[in-house]
């Protein structure tokens, strides 16, 4: 029988390393010249409300972490995350395996833009993303590689992500983002256009003296026009270290 340390060295590729997340003994594999997660992954899953008993998944999945944090904390009975980069996709599929998960998430290579092809309509009771926050690729020296992917609407946009957030969930359902507060009055006109109302709000900011740099909301599909804005979230502390606030978040993961 293969030991746990065989076993992890058997499903490393080149260049990639597994991490501790920190929350229930699972593991992530990552690759640090391709993309690893970072803090805004671990908010956005600690922010949204998923649904315990329903179907969730996470539009442009990456490393998968999204979809195993949340079901570390029980917001969902069974997740799917959608990949369009094949080699993220094989990855987050290889850390699903690593962690014993394969039959509470499923890792997919597709395209967000492709979710009729893939899904019927309203088959999800919850999404969540963490989409491509700079709109363009003016200037990028190779706009194909995967940290450019995934900074960079190149391969999906904002209307691209939300549209497909509002085909594939069920009236009522939940969808939670997190992007930058200076798109915050187009990301509002795009959920509206596509019959996502705004729920729940908050801003995320580096420091308490200065401006929010991320922010964090959920919508509901066919919702009334209702919303709850939560207090501001900062991140560090005078001497640099994180707040009490932030510490409750991390805390929250590792269950």
């Amino acid at each position: 029988m293969m030991n746990n340390e065989e076993h992890c060295s058997d499903i490393l590729k080149a260049g990639e390393r597994i991490d501790d997340l920190q929350c229930r003994g699972y593991r992530i594999i990552q690759n640090p010249s391709t993309f690893c997660f970072g803090m805004d992954a671990v908010l956005l899953a600690d922010f949204a409300s998923g649904k315990t008993k329903g179907n969730i998944i996470d539009l442009g999945t990456g490393t998968g972490v999204i979809p195993m944090l949340m079901e570390a904390q029980g917001k969902g009975a069974h997740f799917t995350g959608l990949e369009i980069q094949e080699y993220s996709a094989d990855m987050a599929a290889r850390s699903v395996d690593l962690n014993g998960l394969t039959d509470k998430i499923d890792i997919v290579h597709g395209d967000i833009k492709d979710v009729a092809a893939l899904y019927k309509t309203a088959s999800f009771d919850a999404v969540t993303s963490n989409p491509p926050y700079i709109s363009g690729n003016h200037g990028l020296e190779n706009e194909n590689s995967p940290m450019n992917i995934a900074r960079h609407e190149i391969l999906a946009t904002l209307e691209d992500v939300v549209r497909a957030a509002s085909y594939l969930l069920k009236e009522g359902g939940t969808f939670a983002m997190i992007h930058k507060p200076f798109r915050l009055a187009e990301i509002f006109d795009v959920l509206k256009n596509h019959r996502l109302e705004p729920k729940r709000m908050c801003l995320v900011q580096p420091y308490a003296e200065k401006e929010p740099n991320m922010v964090l909301i959920e919508a509901s599909k066919g919702g009334g026009s209702m919303i709850k804005i939560e207090p501001t979230l900062v991140v560090y502390n005078d001497g640099g270290g994180y707040t009490d606030e932030l510490l409750k978040r991390y805390e929250h993961e590792s269950i």
